[in-house]
């Protein structure tokens, strides 16, 4: 009897400690249920970045402002504008229009256009670049815009074929040096004074001439052909219009500090949607 009597509290011990240990066994259910910690581990951080930050872009979506065209959209956001074009289903002309909803993830899941081979390259038309109206349809090709002188529309109807040469934007000394890695603007800055004549750098034609991208003041984008792009940034004045025919040498803008704090050229060639080094284009002296 006091066997019996000596062995009951232990079982009443031991139940006792087996309704303890129960209490550790359900937390990680309530945790996963809570979705808090182990939500963090289900996608890796790197991937969620990702998809929220296409081709340097932390948006993934874009709303067309009046003063906008499709190139200068794709500039600012690191993608060519075939891929911002194939990723929201436009087509040549490339039209877009004020308060457009552009979808950047879209287009930078799009691969970059194959490189073009031998004379092919010179040959193929060279796409009109679209100025955005204020809420309207944008008018007739034939139409032209209230900031484009009738002779300069006219002229531009003679295409110059893109042939390869290459001259400096501007003279003066490299005051920054074209850096591939590191956040930040991927072009070189040229020093130089107030009115100094800047060039295009290779025939082509503009595809972007304003001020509406962040940082660059009063900028010019020139397409030479499908995979090439240069950019000229903080001008001081600008002497052609989008549309317009340049070729290698010829002045498009004068030198200023728009968008900076000196005076210079900022000077930037994208293949592909990217940026280069400029120096692989520009002559060696």
């Amino acid at each position: 009897m006091c066997r019996r009597l000596h062995y009951i509290p232990v079982c009443i011990l031991a139940l006792l400690l087996v309704g303890c240990g129960g209490g550790p066994i359900k937390a990680p259910v309530d945790s996963r249920g809570n979705q808090s910690a182990p939500a963090a581990t289900s996608v890796p951080r790197s991937a969620a970045t990702a998809r929220q930050s296409p081709a340097g872009s932390k948006a993934s979506h874009y709303v067309v402002k009046r003063g906008d065209t499709l190139y200068s959209i794709a500039w600012a956001h690191g993608l060519s504008y075939q891929q911002l074009a194939a990723g929201n289903d436009i087509h040549y002309p490339y039209t877009i229009y004020t308060g457009q909803r552009l979808d950047l993830q879209a287009a930078a899941a799009v691969p970059p256009p194959a490189p073009m081979q031998g004379k092919t390259a010179h040959t193929r038309p060279v796409a009109q670049p679209v100025r955005v109206p204020a809420a309207t349809p944008l008018p007739a090709p034939s139409a032209t815009p209230a900031t484009q002188p009738v002779a300069v529309a006219s002229a531009a109807a003679s295409v110059v074929q893109y042939d390869g040469h290459w001259v400096w934007p501007t003279r003066g000394r490299i005051l920054r040096s074209y850096q591939s890695s590191g956040r930040g603007k991927k072009g070189i800055d040229i020093g130089g004074h107030d009115g100094q004549p800047v060039k295009a750098a290779a025939n082509g034609k503009v595809v972007y001439a304003g001020s509406g991208l962040v940082g660059y003041g009063r900028l010019i984008i020139i397409k030479h052909n499908e995979n090439l792009l240069s950019a000229y940034g903080h001008n001081s004045k600008l002497l052609v219009s989008e549309g317009d025919q340049v070729r290698a040498g010829q002045q498009i803008a004068e030198m200023g500090s728009s968008g900076t704090n000196r005076t210079g050229l900022y000077f930037e060639v994208r293949k592909d949607g990217k940026p280069v080094d400029p120096l692989r284009y520009l002559p060696k002296s």
